[in-house]
Order: C-alpha cells, then sequence, then structure tokens
C-alpha cells in the first residue's frame, strides 16, 4: 500500500492559513479522532532559538490554530517536550516563543520530566534498546494509548544523517539518558517505530521546512529558506520525502532503509504519493557534516577512542560530556557564528516573521 505525503509551497504572508490547508490535504480528520486525548510532541535541539532548529513558532500556531477552528476540543491536547542533558524544556519552550503561543490558544506547555514516567514492557522484538535499558525502558506514562502529532523541521544530523518524524519521537520517549542510544542510533529510530505503533492509536507528522537547517545538524547549521511544510502519516515516508528535498536517497540511510525493509513504512520513492507541490526536481543539496561535539561522542563511542567510552560516557565522570557541549555550543559557537548567521537571517523573510512573533504582533491577529 503507498504512503501519502502533502507538500505545499508556503510564504509568511499565507504560512497559517497554509498549514491549515496542509492538513486537510493530508486527511488529518480521516486519520486522527478527536475523541482521543492527543500528544502534540514539539522539536527541541537547543534551549536557545536557532533558526530551523527546533519546531518554528508559526508551525506551531499553524497546528494548533487549525486543529481547534476544526473542533478539536483543547482539553484533549497535550502540547509537551523533553529535556536532555543540554537542552531545558521549559526555557526552551520560551525562547523558541511556544509559550506565549499555546497561551494565546488556551493551551498548557507540559515539560516532560514533571510526568511520571514508568517501565514499559514492549512486546516487539527491538533491535537494541534493550540491550541498552536491560533495567526497562521508562516512558512517560501520559503517552500511552494517546494519538501523537510530531512537530519536526527539516534539517540534516551530524549522528543519523537526516532527522524528522521518527527521530522526535526519540526526545519523547527515552529520558535524557538517551544519549547512550547514540552509538547505535539507526537501529534505535526503528525500535522507536516499533514502540510506537504499540503505544499510539494514530501517528501523524507535520514537518517545518520553511527554513531548513544544512551541514552540522541539529544546532550548528547553515539555515536556508525552502519554503516548504509537510504532513504524513507515515513517518517514515515524510522522513523520506525531507531527505529527498535536502538532497539525499533515503535508501542510503540506514535507518529509513531499516524501516522500509521492515515494512514500517515506505521509503521507496515509488512507493510513496506526493500530493499538492510539485518537489520532483527540488535538491537543496545538502550535505551532512559533524559539529564537534558530535564528532567527540563518535570518537568514544565508535571510533579509536572507543576503548575509554565506559569511563567518559557511562561513569559519573560523563558530567565532562553535557558541560564540554554547552561550552561548545552556548559559550563559543552560539556568541560568535551562531549570532552573525542570525543577523544575516535576520534581514530575510522569514526572520522577519519571526521577530513579528517576538514581538507579540502577526498581521491578520
Amino acid at each position: 500500500m503507498k504512503a501519502k505525503v502533502a507538500i505545499l509551497q508556503t510564504s509568511p504572508e499565507t504560512v497559517r492559513d497554509d498549514y491549515h490547508r496542509l492538513l486537510e490535504l493530508a486527511g488529518y480528520k480521516d486519520g486522527l479522532d478527536f475523541s482521543t486525548d492527543t500528544v502534540l510532541k514539539l522539536n527541541l535541539s537547543w534551549t536557545k532559538y536557532f533558526p530551523a532548529c527546533s519546531s518554528q513558532p508559526w508551525q506551531v500556531e499553524g497546528v494548533v490554530r487549525a486543529l481547534l477552528a476544526d473542533g478539536f476540543p483543547k482539553e484533549r491536547l497535550f502540547p509537551l517536550e523533553n529535556k536532555t542533558v543540554v537542552t531545558n524544556p521549559v526555557k526552551g519552550a520560551a525562547n523558541n516563543l511556544w509559550t506565549p503561543i499555546l497561551s494565546k490558544y488556551g493551551l498548557p506547555f507540559i515539560p516532560l520530566p514533571e510526568q511520571e514516567w514508568i517501565v514499559y514492557r514492549f512486546k516487539s522484538k527491538l533491535l537494541k534498546l534493550n540491550d541498552i535499558f536491560p533495567e526497562g525502558i521508562e516512558i512517560p506514562k501520559l503517552y500511552v494509548g494517546k494519538q501523537i502529532i510530531h512537530l519536526p523541521t527539516v534539517k540534516t544530523h551530524g549522528h543519523s544523517v537526516t532527522t524528522g518524524a521518527i527521530k522526535n519521537a526519540f526526545g519523547g520517549l527515552l529520558k535524557e539518558v538517551r544519549h547512550y542510544a547514540h552509538k547505535h542510533i539507526h537501529e534505535v529510530l526503528v525500535d522507536l517505530m516499533l514502540m510506537q505503533k504499540e503505544l499510539h492509536p494514530s501517528v501523524f507528522a507535520v514537518m517545518d521546512g520553511t527554513v531548513a537547517g544544512d551541514g552540522a545538524g541539529p544546532r550548528t547549521m547553515k539555515p536556508v529558506a525552502a519554503d516548504y511544510i509537510l504532513a504524513s502519516f507515515d513517518s517514515v515516508a515524510i522522513d523520506a520525502t525531507a531527505a529527498r528535498l535536502m538532497g539525499y536517497d533515503p535508501m542510503t540511510i540506514p535507518y529509513l532503509k531499516m524501516c522500509d525493509d521492515m515494512g514500517l513504512g515506505c521509503a521507496r520513492k515509488e512507493n510513496i504519493d506526493i500530493i499538492g507541490a510539485d518537489v520532483a526536481n527540488v535538491n537543496l543539496h545538502f550535505r551532512t557534516k559533524k559539529s564537534f561535539v558530535i564528532w567527540g561522542d563518535q570518537m568514544l563511542r565508535r571510533g579509536p577512542l572507543r576503548f575509554l567510552e565506559k569511563i567518559a560516557l557511562h561513569s559519573p565522570l560523563m558530567v565532562w560530556a553535557p558541560a564540554a557541549s554547552n561550552i561548545y555550543h552556548d559559550c563559543l559557537w552560539y556568541p560568535t557564528i551562531g549570532r552573525a548567521i542570525i543577523r544575516g537571517y535576520a534581514k530575510t523573510k522569514w526572520g522577519r516573521l519571526f521577530a513579528d512573533y517576538r514581538a507579540g504582533r502577526f498581521e491578520g491577529d
């Protein structure tokens, strides 16, 4: 059976309405039950705002606005995000302007570290996570039985080549020690697909590619105005389609090929129907790079320094790793290279839209 991916080309002037059109084009009312509790899984890759890094404010507003306008009960929506060893979800929600948007529509922001986590025994034969967490996989209790809507962005990732709907589950279904899974990231992403099939009656993804991230993702990237938004009930298909837009063959990306081979979704072009915009000739020519932090992580987990992995990353001494990441990203890269990129971005159409959101205004409000 073919997968369907809806794609629209958009602009700052129309993006909120275009998100509503996108959801309708993807047939979201047929795939989501309006009487069922639904997780709105945001995507926070950095506590700070950086273009394409995390769920965009117009992405959050566009989806929430469409849901509520179509009669989805706000008490059944659970917007949330988790922490990592280097991100703070509450500060990230404020810096990325999710908090004021959610407040505008009468919705809370739910930080997952404050929720109850339970050990969940999955029936599926997982590839790696049971070995990585032999004591049991802890997940948020509120996930069980709820539908989920993922809000990823189009970007590269130094560990997994690309990242999107599937990788967004990584940030919700695993605690902050999920960095242990980086060594086997592609197998773990397949595990996340298996886990979601057991947990959620429906999985829907709405991906923002208005500004896409090229290079050393998911943080230290070059933002590129691509002007596309995507939606699908097939997480594999939407990630594969985004990969093609970025210039990759999805079947050369291990997690996408494994998911396709295992029947967890469609990554092959011939098995995906694109509806909406014609993107057959779109190629952003992205190339995945590794930040200094990801390069060092891989040297310790899979490279010539792997003999130090246990003491460096799996002992009380591992506190050096998040400290090094924060120093590099927040204290060195962001105030210098990052600031210069943001200054240039601020002069673009999407940068001006972000400034409008930051000032609490939007044309048409």
